[in-house]
């Protein structure tokens, strides 16, 4: 049982680091091969879509990162067996993070130098594909950057938000057994809020940890007390995700700044609760919380204003933070990987044998160079606790 609260002695010590897969994208194979490799490099929570094809294969991989785990060791790697939490991103309005790009490619002139399909992180834009026999945004891969959209020379791109009813979302997501749950809303948005909040209510018992996401905006502290009051008492940890610059992490150094100063201005609030840092973190993050001394070092339990902790209980949420508690990476973590997933994706493409699942795990080659990249990333924040 102590490995269910590993994620939270993570938190606990100030290295939490969270794998954000994408609250709209619903690339089964990415997901698992993500999930695996970033479990493998000792991540502590991976967040999905709410979407149960997706939660499904989260779970697949992580059953198989658990057959893995002595091989891991072999080779260097921490991963213990532990799973990391599983967490799937709910919003209570319109939101960038469930939203999709959308065009009609006949529009498209054929002399079109076609940028939107170059600046796509995800590769979701093909024109003429022979491997997928269409044009256009492909909607599985697809998570609503939005990159595409200013650079298209014709103004045809737009987005197209989805939105769940909070009733139809909660008993579909909250049965899957899912450890965890993320409410992205914003400043103005609590008569919403506490609409979901009261129909996911039911199961917040059962979960270990509770994150609400927001991006800056007047009164946005006063907002974030409002939610807390909403949801206390609470049984469960919770983060405060200080959503920077969303969904902007692999583009450069500078977009690591926004997420760390909306970190430190929620950290200055003094909120009961950890605070995470998102949007924009990229290789930098982890680097420039340290040089401002905004991480927690040595693992001492004791630090941070929120007591001791035993392995087999979890810290109590009621206690404000004093540095940041963790990172989670978004982008910048599946753009790290990309290389690996393009590379599974068209061996998979080749293959005749039909019994093939194109499975990471299936190519070991593929699986440890896919683990090693991810625990460059795991590593930067997880090493400060090496002594």
């Amino acid at each position: 049982m102590t490995d269910l609260f590993a994620p939270l002695q993570s938190l606990k010590q100030g290295d939490w680091f969270k794998l954000i897969c994408g609250a709209s994208f619903q690339h089964l194979p990415a997901v698992r091969s993500l999930t695996l490799a970033y479990t493998l490099a000792g991540a502590d929570c991976i967040d999905v879509a709410a979407d149960p094809a997706v939660i499904a294969s989260a779970q697949a991989a992580l059953q198989v990162a658990r057959t893995l785990a002595k091989d891991a060791q072999k080779r260097g790697f921490d991963y213990q067996g532990n799973s990391p939490f599983l967490m799937v991103s709910l919003n209570d309005g319109e939101d960038p993070h469930f939203r999709k790009a959308e065009f009609n490619p006949t529009e498209c002139p054929t002399d079109c130098p076609r940028p939107c399909e170059r600046i796509c992180p995800a590769q979701a834009i093909v024109f003429n594909s022979i491997k997928e026999e269409f044009s256009g945004v492909l909607s599985q891969k697809c998570y609503g950057c939005g990159r595409c959209i200013p650079v298209c020379p014709y103004d045809i791109i737009y987005t197209n938000s989805y939105m769940s009813t909070p009733g139809a979302i909660a008993s579909l997501v909250m049965s899957t057994g899912i450890d965890a749950v993320e409410i992205h809303t914003k400043v103005g948005r609590l008569a919403e809020f506490e609409q979901l909040w009261q129909a996911i209510s039911p199961w917040a018992d059962q979960l270990k940890l509770l994150a609400i996401s927001c991006p800056d905006g007047e009164g946005m502290i006063d907002y974030l007390r409002a939610v807390y009051d909403l949801i206390a008492p609470l049984k469960s940890a919770l983060i405060w995700q200080t959503d920077g610059r969303p969904m902007s992490g692999d583009i450069g150094d500078g977009t690591t700044i926004a997420a760390v100063k909306l970190g430190q201005k929620v950290l200055a609030a003094k909120l009961p609760g950890y605070v995470q840092l998102a949007g924009g973190t990229n290789s930098y993050t982890v680097a420039k919380l340290k040089a401002m001394g905004l991480l927690k070092g040595g693992g001492q339990g004791g630090q941070g204003g929120q007591g001791g902790i035993s392995p087999l209980s979890p810290p109590s949420p009621l206690s404000p933070p004093c540095s940041i508690s963790g990172v989670a990476y978004g982008s910048y973590a599946r753009v790290l990987l990309s290389p690996i997933l393009e590379q599974l994706e068209n061996k998979e493409g080749s293959k005749t044998n039909i019994k093939a699942t194109g499975s990471l795990e299936e190519d070991d080659t593929l699986l440890w160079q896919a683990v090693e990249l991810a625990h460059s990333l795991v590593s930067q924040i997880k090493s400060q606790q090496e002594r």
